[in-house]
């Protein structure tokens, strides 16, 4: 079986919110697979926000309700995240 053969894996993508001082935990704010998850890129691209790939953790946040905070088994990997996200922006050293 070649890799053409094999299905490929629709894109998944979650959006998350936080503002420094203005929430304790980030939360869900967009979650989609496919030309959802696509939509959610593209918007993102569309308005400068820095995009991480991180499979894994989409799947984990994709369960999460929207507007729901984020679970605490997934802070440490979200603080990674957002760490990535203020150093592209220029915000974090």
């Amino acid at each position: 079986m070649s890799t053409e053969d094999t299905p490929k894996k629709p894109a998944i993508a979650v959006a998350l919110e936080y503002e420094h001082g203005q929430s304790a935990v980030p939360k869900v704010i967009a979650t989609g697979r496919g030309i959802i998850a696509e939509k959610i890129i593209q918007t993102a691209r569309e308005n400068g926000i820095a995009i991480e790939g991180n499979p894994l953790l989409a799947e984990a946040l994709a369960g999460v309700g929207l507007e729901e905070e984020i679970p605490e088994e997934l802070y440490r990997a979200v603080a990674e995240v957002i760490g990535f996200v203020l150093r592209a922006a220029g915000k974090l050293r």
